[in-house]
């Protein structure tokens, strides 16, 4: 009997590469073990393993607090009887809620609509009118098993066998390489302007065209993804960058793919509001199929394990919405609990419910930390020599840039690695904080990057550490840089 081998499998399938479970994060894991081993313990020159590589808020040795009310419904909604428990003792409001939510779903262990928990969507439509100022359907909404699952779905169905290709941004989230190698579609990368803080170049993406459209190039342009506010970079798009590119999809017969899971991550939100692309598309009364992605995961919520999202439809017709149904059918329907977190997420506590106070309390702790944590890492990484680093307005991360020494340069390329790669694995070993290489996330040539969070506790000796560790990097390769 021959066994399965490599070969056997969707060839696709080999090509996937997702850099923030990549090889950093594997190797976090062996040192994790190791850390708690008797025979290796002793032997590593750090005491735990700090995981900087992914936006995670709540996994432990990050502990960021889960926000309580959506805690209590999700309780209530796991186990009704605790109610006569907690009559007493929980806030009112969250009684209602679960109470409502239950007469409408029953058993959370009982499968949903396919689309998601019908008054679910009807919040969603809500809470998106509310925040845009126009009205949404609905019908126009899917729930999702977090916005990764929307995008896959979305590239899944835009992909056709004819050499189909997506715009995407540079510096990306991996997950649209990853899932474009999967269904065999053809990224088209246009790279995002790091001088200008990441801003969004509407130059670099007629480049893009330009190059598929070349006589030699067999790629029909499907669809532009745009990360607002961006991964890994925090940039916020403004007002008129944002109409340039609706224009520019008008022009090319684009689908626009607005992931949007980081607009509650703001942490100058007087001076750096938050647009959505909907509200964009409507004011300009433009005909554009949009589609845009929301999430549990990320804003101070960071319930990623509940795998709860949703995406909207725009200017979609209805039986290109028909067939999404029955993509999403395939797969019965998303997880309760992610749903029941998505309507606490559009339908927070109001002033005067019971649980606002506690929720304006704990949301405003988040977002200060995030804040305070952000600036304290930039201004610290920026002093640094043959580093430069953004201070974006958004998101959970910052993405510094490293000038590192030819000779680190050419160790890396001696053992078939980036040398933003070496950097990583030797910042691992060495201090036992996980971050993702820029080659992971794609930039230019020549240029290296690293992508942190923000989340980490103790942040004055997390930063500690970087610093000495890049000073001993440097002197280690040599390097010359002033």
């Amino acid at each position: 009997m021959r066994t399965l081998t490599p070969a056997d499998l969707n060839p696709a399938i080999l090509n996937v590469q997702y850099a923030v479970r990549g090889e950093l994060a594997i190797k976090a894991d062996e040192l994790h073990d190791k850390l708690k081993s008797e025979d290796y313990k002793d032997t590593l020159p750090f005491t735990k393993v700090i995981s900087s590589n992914i936006g995670n808020p709540q996994q432990k040795g990050l502990d960021q607090p889960p926000i309580t009310f959506t805690r209590q419904v999700a309780a209530l909604m796991e186990y009704p009887p605790l109610v006569e428990i907690v009559k007493d003792k929980w806030p009112a409001d969250v009684i209602a809620r679960a109470q409502e939510l239950q007469e409408e779903i029953g058993s959370v262990g009982a499968y949903s609509h396919s689309k998601g928990i019908p008054l679910i969507r009807k919040h969603v439509a809500q809470f998106i009118t509310e925040r845009d100022g126009y009205p949404s359907d609905p019908e126009d909404i899917f729930l999702t098993a977090g916005a990764s699952a929307g995008v896959s779905l979305l590239l899944n169905v835009l992909i056709t066998p004819h050499k189909t290709g997506i715009l995407i941004p540079i510096p990306q989230y991996p997950l649209y390489t990853a899932t474009l190698a999967q269904y065999n579609g053809t990224p088209l990368p246009y790279h995002l302007s790091e001088p200008d803080g990441w801003k969004t170049s509407l130059d670099e993406i007629r480049a893009a065209l330009a190059r598929s459209e070349d006589a030699k190039s067999d790629v029909t342009p499907r669809a532009l993804v745009v990360i607002n506010p961006g991964n890994p970079t925090g940039a916020l798009l403004d007002v008129p960058t944002m109409e340039a590119l609706v224009r520019l999809c008008e022009e090319h017969s684009l689908v626009l793919l607005a992931d949007e899971v980081y607009q509650e991550n703001l942490h100058r939100r007087d001076a750096h509001p938050f647009h959505s692309f909907k509200q964009v598309v409507r004011r300009l009364g433009s005909p554009i199929a949009l589609v845009s992605f929301h999430s549990i995961s990320k804003g101070v919520f960071g319930e990623c394990g509940r795998r709860g999202g949703y995406f909207e439809c725009c200017n979609i017709p209805a039986d290109i919405r028909a067939l999404l149904y029955k993509m999403v059918s395939v797969g019965l329907c998303p997880p309760l609990s992610g749903q029941i977190g998505v309507d606490c997420l559009v339908r927070p506590p109001k002033p005067g419910d019971a649980s606002y106070p506690l929720w304006k309390q704990e949301t405003d702790s988040i977002h200060a930390v995030l804040a305070s944590r952000t600036q304290l890492m930039s201004d610290r990484l920026n002093a640094l020599p043959g580093v430069s680093c953004v201070n974006s307005p958004g998101a959970l991360y910052l993405y510094p840039k490293l000038e590192l020494p030819q000779k680190a340069i050419d160790a890396a390329h001696k053992v078939g690695k980036e040398a933003d790669t070496l950097y990583a694995l030797e910042l691992l070993e060495e201090t036992g904080i996980c971050v993702v290489p820029g080659s992971g996330f794609g930039q230019k040539d020549g240029e290296h990057h690293y992508r942190l969070t923000c989340l980490c506790p103790g942040v004055e000796e997390y930063v500690d550490m970087l610093e000495k560790f890049h000073k001993q990097f440097l002197q280690k390769y040599a390097a010359t840089i002033a």
